[in-house]
């Protein structure tokens, strides 16, 4: 049905759009299962092109491919009539398939074939239809034979060598060549056009060649065909005119006009003639060329690939050279053939719903649109009208759709310039609900995160879906729930209290169905003690902290990236569950470090930088510049610091005079230098190296600088240390520091020194020496002198330095103290007085007054004490002197005495005094331990202080329970002197007690002694109780056992291997009967008719008889009285006996004890 568009009908479309509902169309998922299931109409896949070319030489494949369910079958018309298939033998059809495959071994021209093919995909539900294929032949015909005169030509002038390539389907391509098989060069002034005739727009005397050859290129065939050579001869002149542009192409007035369909390639040419070569400029009327245009062939071609509505217009080509220029229009009119603007697509509907087919299409002039289903156009006035679909404009209305009503609808947009086509199906669908998900699907999700719960399901009509929860409750809509229309459940933030099974259930009038899913909530994981960023020297050990806490219900892996690539982990990097240590450390090992905790829902990471610090390398390129009498420049490039700056600049140097090779420093300089002066003594021959120093240490020492040698000088120093001392009473040494080599600044360095008596205005009395002393002998004891001193070279003098005072040499003190005594007593000090000296006798420099004091002994009967002697010294010189002596011991007995002293001797002694310290506290207990712990009690003991201090009058003990923080209240004991252990008793042995204990004198309790009692279930109260295993007695019991047992096994032995065996027959024969009296014991007496008593112990049997022991001394002995031993002992095990049946047929019997069963190996 062509469909006239008008207001009528544009009304009408209007109104049925108010009027209509349109239910979304249903979305056939691919799920394997439901497309096995799915009844659908044929739908074309693939098929051949509209203008299709083939080569003759192949056969020829027509393709047509569709799918449908049922599968579809096919069949063709060619040139609008049935193409009967089956008829032809050259044509077959391939399987499953539609598509055509003609052949022509057995003869049969390609060209016989040519012509409109159209495919129709067919099944129970609707016929699909390919567009029409024109069927061609590809033809690639000869060059007509004709005879080409040679073309002459005035230099200077225009020429055109015309190719005229055969038709050809497609048309070949064209090019020019010469004999040689080699390109025509082209240029501005040399070209082909796009008809493939060569344009010349000024021929030279160069162009005479008999060769000019234009070819034709055939794609299908892959040939070539060359037209015959032309022969192009120049005539010269001397002088070419100069000419103005003419066009040679295009040819005629100066516009023309084009036409080109849109998205097909449009290309405009101008080539123009003239002396000198004309240039070509191209413009386009009301505005500048867009970004699409292209310009070829040295801008004689204009070219637009995909043209589009707004590129039509008028173009115009300029060609102009010295002489004159020429313009040529050229109008492009831009027409289209169809193009969709919304093309149909396939429409699956479920029963009595509504829905529409749409097929827009424009073009120019504007396409019309025709409807045809399953192939065949649909009337409008058709006499069985379907009540169920109307047409409106480019818009097909279904309304309340029912089984049955499935069909292949066609759109077909046409106008002059050609045609489209397109297949929609319109499935009616009724299917009861599906589930596509998985079965009962774990999900875990992250608490406190969003997620999804997927249940994916198709029905037609679509169904209804609704969430559950635990199998309880209405649906899950609304709040932190949110349910999708593809079926997945959103839980906008997941809690603990989330956890549990969700029930999807799917249903509409068909049926219902349903699915469970399974949520668990986790804990998120977290790196909660995360790698920091660090530094580390090199050789040194570097650890990064990777703590994680997660959900114990999950796995987790760490792994370690360092740059942000994987972290090979070997022998010398270690991981371990919190932490990367990377030992020994070195450059390479810089850079950053991920710690990357994954589980399978979710992740954390964290990073760090791990800086490597080294010493700094040495400086480099060390010089000297800019010498001076005394000081010179030098300069170093620093090395690399290894991340750490330099803060210092270390210079040394070395001479070869005093102390060659021996390096020294000079002098440090701040780390951001790099050129220094240097301070430098004379008369050395210097070379210098530099340390740099970071705050991991110093740099290697730079390579020695060149040498630099200074020249010499008198000595600038004065000789420090100088001093005068006598080492006897009668001399005194003088003595000094010698000059550092540095500071001799000459060669021949002595000394001159100098001294006299103070106070006498005496000369000064003078000596040199080349040493760093002298010694004035004859002096008297202890007088001061002046002394100075002064270093010289044989440049002369130095400065001389400051007088001294020096004194002569000490002798023995002659005078004691006098009149020692003390005063205030008390238990650890006293107070020394005493009458000094006359200064005059002390023969020196005053020291100190120097008093000795020991322990005579302890007012504490039987106490041993310590008489060494120890000294205290007093510095003073008023003339009452006194004096504190502390840090005695209590209750004891001490003697002193006092000397005075100088720097060398002391003097006689003063009159000895003796003191007795008064009493004092005792000091700690020896020991105090916890015995040992009993369920019950506790046992405590400890031992007198070593130094008591006084007469012991006893002990305090307090103690209180303890309970972690919590104590409870204190209780005290007391005790003699004499009481050194204690027992506490324990009303729950679960209390821990602590114990404070301190011995006691008159003057009070001495230093407290404290102790915690273990726990009971303590290893230290195991270790107290008795092991019973360890006890002498019990090993001794133990053995005699052994022994005792040892001893009976041989006796038996013995008795055994005399004895032999014996038949248990003749054993058996001998009755037992048994008398069931009560000796007055109250045991059971057993009697034999030989009086033979069975040993006690034998049990009775379930008869009230009484069975025969399996073993006796009867059976290991000669006789048969079976009696004890003397000591009454007996080694043997003792089982009932198998009846007569059972032992019937053996010879033998052997005692089961162990004796026989040693024998039986033996």
């Amino acid at each position: 049905m062509l469909v006239q568009g008008g207001p009528w009908a544009l009304f009408v479309m209007s109104l049925l759009l108010l009027l209509w509902q349109e239910v979304p169309a249903i979305e056939v998922p691919l799920d394997p299962k439901i497309q096995q299931d799915l009844k659908q109409p044929p739908t074309i896949g693939k098929q051949s092109l509209k203008d299709y070319i083939v080569d003759p030489r192949d056969n020829i494949i027509i393709e047509c491919e569709a799918k449908g369910n049922p599968v579809p079958t096919f069949s063709w018309r060619r040139n609008g009539k049935f193409f009967n298939v089956g008829k032809d033998p050259r044509v077959t059809m391939r399987k499953r398939s539609g598509t055509l495959e003609i052949g022509f071994r057995s003869g049969g021209r390609p060209e016989d074939y040519e012509g409109e093919y159209q495919c129709f995909a067919s099944n129970d539900f609707g016929t699909a239809l390919t567009s029409k294929i024109l069927l061609r032949v590809s033809k690639s015909p000869l060059w007509p034979k004709e005879v080409l005169e040679p073309v002459v030509v005035g230099e200077g002038s225009s020429l055109v060598l015309a190719c005229n390539p055969p038709p050809g389907l497609p048309p070949p391509h064209t090019f020019w060549m010469n004999s040689a098989m080699m390109s025509i060069t082209q240029d501005r002034r040399v070209s082909m056009g796009l008809n493939g005739d060569l344009y010349f727009a000024n021929v030279l005397a160069k162009d005479s060649h008999t060769d000019y050859s234009c070819n034709a290129r055939f794609l299908f065939t892959h040939t070539i065909q060359q037209k015959n050579p032309f022969t192009l001869k120049v005539q010269t002149s001397r002088k070419v005119a100069e000419t103005t542009p003419t066009f040679l192409s295009p040819t005629g007035t100066d516009s023309s006009r084009m036409m080109v369909l849109r998205g097909q390639k449009l290309q405009l040419e101008c080539i123009a003639a003239g002396v000198p070569t004309p240039i070509i400029k191209w413009f386009k009327k009301g505005g500048d060329l867009n970004q699409k245009v292209k310009l070829d062939n040295y801008n004689k071609t204009l070219r637009i690939d995909s043209v589009s509505e707004e590129d039509a217009g008028e173009y115009m080509c300029m060609a102009n050279n010295q002489i004159g220029s020429i313009r040529h229009s050229i109008y492009v009119q831009v027409k289209a053939a169809p193009y969709w603007l919304d093309k149909p697509s396939n429409l699956v509907l479920a029963p009595d719903e509504n829905g529409r087919l749409v097929c827009r299409a424009n073009g120019n002039p504007k396409p019309l649109i025709q409807w045809l289903v399953n192939g065949e156009p649909m009337e409008s006035d058709s006499s069985l009208p379907n009540p169920s679909r109307s047409v409106v404009g480019d818009t097909i209305i279904f309304r309340s759709v029912q089984i049955g009503s499935s069909a292949v609808y066609q759109c077909n947009a046409s106008n002059h310039h050609g045609y489209l086509l397109a297949n929609a199906f319109v499935s009616i669908l009724d299917m009861a609900p599906r589930m596509l998900g998985p079965k009962n699907q774990l999900i875990k999700v992250i608490e406190n995160n969003r997620t999804f719960l997927d249940c994916p399901f198709f029905g037609s009509p679509f169904p209804e879906l609704r969430w559950f929860k635990n199998g309880q409750g209405s649906g899950l809509d609304g709040g932190q729930y949110r349910v999708y229309i593809n079926g997945s459940l959103e839980i906008k933030r997941a809690r603990a209290e989330d956890q549990g099974t969700y029930t999807c259930v799917a249903s509409n009038i068909l049926g219902k169905e349903e699915n469970q899913v399974r949520l668990e909530v986790k804990e998120p994981t977290r790196i909660v003690r995360a790698p920091e960023h660090q530094s580390a020297i090199r050789g040194t050990m570097a650890r990064f902290d990777c703590r994680v806490k997660s959900d114990l219900t999950l796995p987790i892996t760490v792994t370690w990236l360092k740059d942000d690539k994987p972290l090979s982990l070997g022998w010398r990097l270690k991981k371990d569950e919190d932490s990367l240590s990377i030992p020994n450390v070195h450059e390479q090992d810089e850079g950053t470090y991920t710690c990357t905790v994954k589980t399978e829902i979710d992740q954390d990471t964290a990073s760090a930088r791990l800086t490597v610090l080294d010493r700094p390398d040495s400086p480099i390129d060390l010089e000297v510049s800019d010498p001076a009498a005394r000081s010179v420049r030098l300069t170093w490039i620093p090395g690399d610091d290894h991340n750490s700056p330099v803060t210092q600049f270390l210079v040394q140097f070395e001479e070869d005079r005093w102390e060659p090779g021996q390096w020294q420093n000079l002098s440090s300089y701040p780390g951001d230098l790099n050129s220094v002066i240097l301070q430098l003594s004379p008369f050395v021959n210097y070379q210098f190296r530099v340390i740099a120093v970071n705050s991991v240490g110093k740099s290697r020492p730079s390579s020695p600088s060149q040498r630099y040698q200074t020249s010499g000088a008198s000595p600038d120093a004065i000789p420090s240390g100088l001093k005068g001392w006598g080492t006897k009473n009668t001399n005194m040494e003088i003595s000094w520091e010698p000059l550092l080599d540095t500071e001799r600044n000459g060669p021949n360095l002595h000394y001159l020194v100098g001294w006299r008596r103070k106070d006498t205005g005496e000369e000064w009395s003078n000596v040199t020496t080349v040493g760093a002393k002298h010694i004035v002998h004859d002096t008297e004891t202890y007088v001061p002198y002046e002394i100075k001193l002064q270093a010289r070279n044989d440049f002369g003098p130095g400065p001389e330095s400051n007088i001294i005072i020096g004194y002569s040499g000490e002798d023995k003190p002659t005078a004691p103290p006098t009149d020692l005594h003390v005063s205030k007593i008390d238990s650890t000090k006293v107070n020394v007085h005493w009458t000094p000296v006359d200064p005059s006798t002390v023969l020196g420099e005053f020291k100190e007054y120097r008093l000795y004091y020991w322990r005579e002994g302890s007012m504490v009967k039987g106490l041993h004490v310590n008489k060494e002697k120890k000294t205290k010294g007093f510095y003073t010189t008023v003339a009452q002197p006194t004096g504190v002596l502390s840090d005695l011991q209590p209750y004891s007995h001490y003697r002193i005495f006092m000397v005075v002293a100088n720097s060398r001797y002391e003097g006689p002694p003063s009159n000895h005094v003796e003191f007795h310290t008064k009493e004092g506290v005792p000091d700690l207990p020896q020991f105090f331990k916890i015995v040992q712990r009993s369920p019950d009690s506790i046992h405590l003991e400890w031992d007198k202080p070593l130094e008591p201090n006084g007469i012991l009058i006893g002990y305090t003990l307090n103690y209180q329970a303890v309970n972690g923080s919590r104590v409870g209240r204190m209780q005290m004991e007391s005790f003699l002197p004499n009481v050194t252990a204690y027992r506490l008793r324990l009303p729950d042995r679960a209390i821990r007690y602590k114990f404070y204990l301190a011995a006691l004198t008159q003057v009070g309790a001495g230093e407290v002694y404290a102790e915690e009692s273990p726990h009971f279930t303590n290893e230290a109260y195991i270790k107290d109780q008795v092991d019973i295993a360890t006890q002498g007695w019990f090993i001794g019991l133990m053995c005699a056992i052994a022994l005792i047992i040892l001893i009976l096994l041989i006796v038996c032995f013995i008795k055994r291997s005399r004895g032999g065996k014996y038949p248990v027959r003749d054993k058996k024969d001998l009755p037992l009967e048994g008398v069931d009296q009560k000796g007055e014991d109250g045991s059971f007496d057993y009697h034999s008719d030989e009086d033979n008593k069975p040993l006690q112990g034998s049990q009775n049997s379930l008869d009230g008889g009484v069975k025969e022991s399996d073993d006796s001394l009867v059976d290991y002995g000669e006789g048969g009285d079976g009696q004890f031993n003397e000591d009454g002992s007996f080694i043997g095990q003792y089982t009932v006996k198998k009846d007569k049946d059972e032992t019937e047929g053996n010879e033998s019997s052997e005692a089961t004890s162990p004796v026989n069963a040693i024998y039986s190996l033996a």
